[in-house]
């Protein structure tokens, strides 16, 4: 579980239309856990909601962490609540680092792709990679210019390339064709909207999983609310029936459990939870498919279970 942290919002920057980045220091000063690129926070609004965040600079010793929000109007909430609301200098409780998609730094060649706000996580790739030396490139694509985050940095750098849909007659970016021109054992990175996502899924399907990864910011599948089944806590002997329209986790927060939670939708990870026995219905976008196929861990918030009944190391 991630250490809960009280965090001061130290400053808005404007990045780019709809976009700002936040700074978050410790509320009465002092170090950070490292921030490694790829690793995201959860932040916890004072409306009751939690919102996980990819960190921006990757520091081993920060004094802060930044994160680049876009207003989402059609969102649940978290980031017109964190745009309108908020102000420099409140107070909120920050859950953090973690890391599921984790940077290879000593891969023979990195290809990272970016489109929109899912740069956030492949920016703080670049900056390591840079800095180390290592062999990348990067692809960044955006509907126009005025939605493209460090523009000016990334349009100075040689390993960039920049795509804009509105300037090639609205053709997107060619992912397959990343994937073919790339040099063998190269390892592949992506973020962005869900149509990006699976063409990068089809792209790299003939590779080795561990060459592969791959960042979601919404939910590629949908949560089971069909309930039917009862799951057991094997430290208690406590057992829970499902009903329909519930998920795992909100039958437990229900029922008194202190459980640690964030997205709600399986992408962040928060909620991962040991799983002892049992056929877990699978939708979450963390695990891989060697992980699902040992059914060792489930994502409480949006899995179920194809039988009667899980059993949990809870």
């Amino acid at each position: 579980m991630s250490v809960s942290l009280d965090m001061r919002l130290m400053g808005i920057r404007y990045a780019a239309r709809d976009i700002h980045l936040f700074e978050f220091g410790l509320a009465h000063g002092g170090g950070l856990p490292p921030a490694e690129p790829g690793a995201h926070i959860d932040i916890h609004l004072p409306n009751g909601t939690v919102r996980s965040y990819s960190l921006l600079i990757p520091e081993t010793q920060p004094k802060s962490y930044t994160v680049g929000i876009k207003r989402d109007a059609e969102g649940r909430g978290g980031s017109k609540y964190l745009f309108d609301v908020m102000r420099v200098g409140e107070i909120l409780k920050v859950s953090g680092p973690r890391n599921n998609f984790k940077l290879n730094e000593n891969a023979r060649h990195v290809v990272l792709i970016a489109g929109g706000i899912g740069i956030t996580p492949i920016w703080a790739m670049t900056q390591r990679l840079e800095s180390l030396g290592r062999s990348f490139e990067l692809h960044y694509s955006c509907r126009s210019r005025a939605e493209m985050v460090f523009f000016d940095n990334l349009n100075n750098m040689q390993r960039t390339h920049l795509h804009f849909d509105d300037e090639c007659g609205g053709r997107f970016l060619d992912l397959a064709a990343i994937v073919a021109a790339a040099p063998k054992d190269s390892h592949f990175y992506c973020c962005g909207p869900l149509p990006m996502l699976a063409a990068f899924e089809t792209a790299t399907a003939g590779l080795p999983p561990e060459q592969a990864h791959v960042e979601y910011f919404t939910a590629k599948e949908q949560k089971v609310l069909a309930g039917g089944f009862v799951v057991q806590l094997a430290r208690s002997g406590r057992e829970f029936a499902i009903p329909p329209g519930k998920s795992i986790l909100e039958v437990l927060r229900a029922a008194g459990l202190e459980l640690s939670y964030s997205c709600e939708e399986g992408i962040c990870g928060a909620c991962e939870t040991p799983l002892l026995s049992g056929e877990p219905d699978h939708r979450d976008s963390v695990l891989s498919a060697a992980e699902r196929s040992a059914n060792k861990a489930i994502m409480i918030c949006c899995s179920g279970c194809k039988g009667e009944k899980l059993v949990l190391d809870i």
